[in-house]
């Protein structure tokens, strides 16, 4: 279950909105499935329309307005809960349940009598566009008595609160918190100001050998530019064809040198971070595809890319020398102002046959020896993901004309890599053969042995994914074990059966779910449960409380000021 948490100060325009038709027409048949009893006395699980929303936002935003409270950065308190789509749907009892227990773990009730309470509603009008069930909660944050609600660390809270409530509901469980990794999604207007850019210089390109007459972007009519602009929405965003180039050039690298010069012969614009008063020491870097002409680059962060392509984890794979260095900031500003590569190295010559076989039996080695590293050696394994993934993406570079099984099975193998910190150095770890393999299918295309020596490889490398599977199996990760051992495996089949030899295929085994909170999340589902021995009282009044501001000649002397609660 994610939780997504925004801040506004327009209580009537959110309800309006969750009770309208959406976005995309997606809203059907939005009801109130939880609140402070109150406010679902007066309203059922009924239909709501405009007039309910803005019944519903005056109540809710009452205690604010009768004391006349101003919360930096708003009031209105958002979130929406979510499931994935294969997750099915719950019923509004479930939801209500949820929705209670998310409250609690917030802090935005009572308190057990502690504090007064806030108010809030939880929202429900069916699936996403993408089939997610999911539920939105909106909070007042002045609370009954006119003192504010803390949000302190909400968002870090929030995620805790969720990561209690799946073990408590028997919810799919996140993976990337147990395993201290996350891949970083697309957000749905990055992708719309990435269409709405290409549609825009497309159309002003065609402009210009038109009449006179015809009208600028700005003047054409709403649909007609919304229609350019679903045109452009395209499946494989600029992102991830970065990341799919940017991992293939820093895996088949010997130094961070070559690093920059494979880059630049992969068409991308290269645009180094120096250190402050520096212009030999680079502390990170951002590439962008080159453009159309009439568009703009867009340009991304290498941490922004993935987190294993930063500048300093990619470091961890290159051996560090003063003359390295050196090589690597001359390469660096000639990217930065354009100009021709300083010294051609290993990726502008043909590499020798023979370094085929060698490899391979590398290889070879090197699965055998992984066999002997502990399951739970979570750093190691990452190293060899990201490793295995950069193979994988170095060899789609190099032979696939638009990304295919190749892109795909090295996009699900970096997920495994995408680690919180710093992971094992790969000549610490003993994987630098699988740099050597990459360097090889880089140049695929160009030298080699051609195809069969390219199925030898692959042999090697299915079984190095099947190495990573048996470790996402035995760490308890089950979606990415299933992500491995479904669609990589049936991808990197469907390419070992188009090669010359074939490599026979492992067994593939059933991931088992555990179930393992860090303490701050056991902590909260321990508050949870507690609550469910509580002794059950008495439902809650229909009559909103009364909320009576002081008078002003009352609100003289100490203790007048309701700042944000101690």
């Amino acid at each position: 279950m994610m939780p997504n948490v925004v801040r506004g100060d327009r209580m009537s325009g959110l309800l309006t909105y969750l009770t309208g038709p959406g976005r995309s027409n997606e809203h059907t048949e939005p009801h109130l499935v939880a609140g402070d009893p109150a406010l679902l006395a007066w309203h059922d699980d009924a239909e709501l329309g405009r007039d309910a929303a803005l019944s519903i936002a005056r109540h809710l935003d009452r205690p604010r307005t009768a004391y006349g409270v101003e919360v930096k950065g708003g009031h209105v308190w958002h979130c929406s809960l979510s499931l994935r789509a294969d997750e099915g749907q719950l019923t509004d009892e479930q939801w209500k349940a949820i929705a209670d227990d998310f409250i609690k773990a917030m802090e935005f009730d009572d308190n057990d009598g502690t504090k007064a309470p806030c108010r809030w509603v939880a929202v429900r009008h069916g699936v996403s566009t993408n089939g997610n069930d999911h539920v939105h909660i909106a909070v007042n944050l002045v609370r009954e008595d006119g003192t504010k609600a803390s949000i302190h660390n909400d968002f870090h809270r929030a995620q805790v609160a969720a990561r209690a409530l799946e073990v408590k509901y028997g919810l799919e469980e996140l993976e990337s918190s147990k395993a201290d990794r996350s891949t970083r999604g697309y957000d749905p207007a990055e992708r719309e100001a990435q269409a709405r850019g290409r549609a825009r210089a497309k159309y002003e390109r065609a402009r210009a050998d038109q009449p006179s007459t015809t009208p600028a972007w700005e003047l054409l009519d709403g649909n007609d530019r919304q229609a350019r602009i679903a045109s452009e929405m395209r499946a494989d965003q600029p992102r991830y064809l970065l990341a799919l180039k940017v991992r293939g050039c820093a895996t088949a690298s010997g130094d961070e040198a070559e690093f920059v010069r494979r880059m630049r012969r992969a068409g991308l614009l290269v645009r180094p971070r120096f250190a402050d008063g520096r212009t030999d020491v680079i502390t990170g870097y951002s590439v962008a595809e080159r453009p159309e002409a009439g568009e703009r680059p867009i340009w991304y962060g290498g941490g922004h890319l993935g987190r294993d392509l930063t500048l300093p984890r990619l470091r961890d794979g290159w051996p560090d020398t003063p003359t390295g260095a050196t090589d690597a900031a001359a390469e660096w500003a000639a990217a930065k102002r354009g100009r021709r590569v300083v010294a051609p190295g290993a990726e502008a010559q043909e590499p020798d046959p023979e370094l085929w076989s060698r490899r391979n039996d590398e290889l070879r080695e090197l699965v055998d020896r992984m066999r002997s590293v502990p399951v739970d050696d979570r750093d190691t394994w990452a190293t060899v993901a990201r490793q295995t993934a950069g193979a994988f993406a170095a060899w789609s570079n190099a032979t696939e004309e638009t990304p295919g099984d190749l892109a795909a099975a090295s996009e699900a193998l970096s997920r495994s890599a995408q680690t919180y910190g710093r992971t094992v150095r790969p000549e610490k770890a003993g994987t630098v053969a699988i740099s050597g393999a990459a360097m090889l299918l880089a140049s695929a295309m160009r030298g080699g042995q051609g195809t069969v020596a390219q199925a030898a490889m692959i042999r090697q490398l299915l079984r190095l994914t099947q190495a990573v599977y048996e470790a996402s199996v035995a760490a308890g990760q089950a979606r990415q074990a299933r992500l491995l051992a479904e669609d990589v495996r049936a991808r990197l089949t469907r390419v070992r059966d188009a090669l010359p030899t074939s490599a026979p295929a492992g067994a593939v085994a059933t991931a088992e779910r555990t179930t393992t909170l860090d303490p701050e999340a056991q902590a909260m589902l321990d508050r949870l449960r507690a609550g469910q021995a509580l002794p059950v009282t008495e439902a809650g009044s229909p009559v909103p409380n009364h909320i009576e501001p002081a008078r002003p000649r009352e609100t003289t002397g100490p203790g007048a000021d309701r700042g944000p609660e101690r």
